[in-house]
């Protein structure tokens, strides 16, 4: 017998650490078994290899391995009888872990596993050779830990065919007590593929699916069941059945940070409103988010929506066209060029239509040169016009780092230095969630500083008090200032 006991403490306090809320804390102990070299049955190449698979898998998430290969009956019985006490050792909260890998047999409904060193001439002795699974289940039973489970790898083929009344193939499936989860290779009364490769295919699928964060141990095993069936060719199924009591995943969940329960609370918040507005709002604002492909194809969906939903405009022309398809169209056509006049075009020719909203959101994004991070394209530099004269509500002249004046108490004694880096006083768009910008910094929303924006001012200077008049955090008194600001020269 070769024994190896693996124990990595980290892991086991990482796990221990992180456990979600309901799942079973404590020590994790495993005991591994993998018999392969028997001496008086046919031999298997695999189990040790599934064995040493498994202990180094298990070491990885967390548990307290004990590895067996090659051993006699009397080494399996001792090896059985340790992990049982060890586990009444640990207390309530500890999990158990048994696997076998190598023959084993059914007999009038009870399953043996084999050590390598069995011999049996007739079916009677099979009791006195063999070792009883129940065995493993009682000792497992006796520590009345909240979790354990119980992994056989051990249907390859039934080594005593030619022995009378012994020619019952596979394993036969079992109860599993209260706490325990029972997991078989392949169905019950089947026979499991020892593999092609150095692995059989249960616990070669077995080991790639354990370190999965957050899985519950039933998905987990679907999932085994399901890459089993595939690399078979739909011969073995493999088979579980659980009595567990409590929530079990071999790797926790990482820990949710608040920025991203925010994001989540946001998310659910927008996608409840079904609004095409707001999706795209939370887009710019989260564009590489957990989300992102989910409010892309949402916002795909609602746009359709109104497409098709939206009653279209009275035909001005005599001649018969599409106003849906002429609609889409000209949308498509805005978003391909992502200019102000392509969006000015669509506004003119369908001021009420399914895409107004987001055409007039995307119109104001490039004439006030907002950062642009959602699914349209990004629009080309517009050119800054020439100066006109300023507004003659603000003094003459305002400096970037001195109070505005004038007679708006909100912006009066702040200077635009200091403004800009404070939280807005309104919502930058019409019907915002206040989540999205109640108590943000205004400059983590548009980028700004004095350079950027500058060039932002500028478009204010001639632009016939029309965008100066449209919504903004600080208002449009703030505006106003700021084309006093840049018709001076930005100073």
């Amino acid at each position: 017998m070769s024994l190896l006991r693996v124990f990595f403490a980290a892991a086991c306090l990482l796990a221990t650490a992180f456990a979600p809320a309901g799942a079973a804390s404590g020590a994790r102990l495993a005991l591994i078994i993998g018999n392969g070299a028997y001496s008086n049955v046919t031999p298997l190449d695999n189990p040790v290899n599934d064995a040493e698979l498994m202990a180094k898998s298990l070491a990885e998430v967390g548990f307290d391995v004990t590895l067996i290969t090659e051993a006699t009956q009397d080494e399996l019985i001792q090896a059985i009888s340790a992990f049982g006490r060890k586990l009444r050792e640990a207390g309530e909260d500890a999990t158990g872990l048994f696997y076998y890998a190598g023959h084993g047999v059914q007999s009038f409904g009870t399953n043996y596993l084999l050590p390598v060193d069995i011999a049996l001439q007739d079916a009677a002795d099979l009791s006195l050779v063999g070792v009883p699974a129940q065995a493993v289940l009682r000792q497992m039973f006796s520590a009345r830990n909240r979790t354990n489970i119980v992994i056989l790898d051990a249907c390859r083929n039934n080594p005593f065919a030619s022995v009378p009344d012994l020619s019952d193939n596979g394993l036969a499936e079992m109860k599993a007590p209260r706490g325990t989860f029972l997991a078989y290779s392949t169905a019950p009364g089947d026979i499991a593929v020892d593999g092609d490769g150095s692995n059989s295919p249960f616990t070669e699928a077995l080991a790639r699916h354990l370190p999965t964060p957050g899985q519950p141990i039933e998905a987990l095993f679907k999932d085994v069941r399901v890459e089993v069936l595939k690399s078979t060719g739909g011969n073995q199924t493999p088979w579980d059945t659980s009595s567990l009591t409590v929530d079990f995943q071999f790797m926790p969940a990482a820990p949710v940070s608040p920025e991203f329960i925010e994001q989540q609370q946001l998310w659910h918040s927008v996608r409840l409103s079904q609004d095409p507005v707001q999706v795209l709002l939370f887009l710019r604002a989260n564009p590489e988010g957990p989300y992102t492909e989910e409010a892309r194809a949402l916002l795909t969906e609602l746009m359709s929506k109104e497409a098709q939903t939206t009653p279209p405009p009275v035909a001005k022309s005599p001649v018969p066209v599409d106003p849906d398809k002429q609609e889409r169209e000209l949308i498509e056509q805005a978003r391909e060029a992502g200019t102000a006049e392509a969006y000015q075009a669509y506004l003119e020719a369908f001021p009420d239509g399914a895409f107004s909203e987001l055409a007039r959101l995307e119109l104001q994004t490039i004439v006030e040169k907002l950062p642009r991070t959602d699914p349209i394209s990004d629009p080309p530099i517009v050119a800054a016009p020439e100066p006109e004269a300023p507004s003659s509500d603000l003094p003459e002249a305002v400096a970037f780092n001195a109070p505005i004046g004038g007679n708006d108490p909100q912006i009066a004694t702040r200077s635009i230095e200091e403004l800009i880096t404070g939280s807005p006083l309104f919502p930058p768009i019409e019907g915002l969630p206040e989540a999205v910008w109640k108590d943000k910094t205004c400059s983590s929303c548009h980028q700004w500083n004095q350079t950027n924006l500058c060039d932002q001012a500028k478009t204010y200077v001639a632009d016939n008090a029309r965008a100066v008049s449209k919504q903004h955090p600080y208002g449009s008194s703030f505006k106003q200032a700021l084309r006093v600001w840049a018709h001076g020269g930005c100073n």
